[in-house]
């Protein structure tokens, strides 16, 4: 398998699809600070890439298009349904998160 053939697309695909669905729907209860405090990585992210990879195949999509893609409604629908305002320690724990990665 290479990575353009269409097995190792179809399989990336599948895995893309899965990761979405446990992040979107299986465990919207983590919150993005979280991922971001022990992953340096939150599911906007996903978003962005999605837009990339659009983009990069010469298909035009705006930020909100590739985020509606990825959240499967309105991000700030997304949010208000499932994402906290960060508490004090999770904003902490996010700049000593950072400061080890820089």
């Amino acid at each position: 398998m290479t990575e353009h053939d269409p097995a190792t697309v179809a399989i990336e695909a599948a895995v893309f699809r899965r990761l979405l669905q446990h992040l979107m729907r299986e465990r919207p209860d983590v919150q993005d600070i979280e991922l971001m405090i022990h992953a340096g990585f939150h599911r906007e992210y996903l978003s962005d890439w999605y837009r990339e990879a659009a983009e990069t195949r010469g298909i035009t999509m705006t930020a909100d298009e590739a985020r509606d893609a990825v959240y499967g409604m309105p991000l700030a629908q997304w949010k208000a349904q499932h994402q906290k305002d960060a508490t004090p320690e999770q904003l902490k724990a996010l700049a000593a998160a950072q400061r080890r990665r820089t």
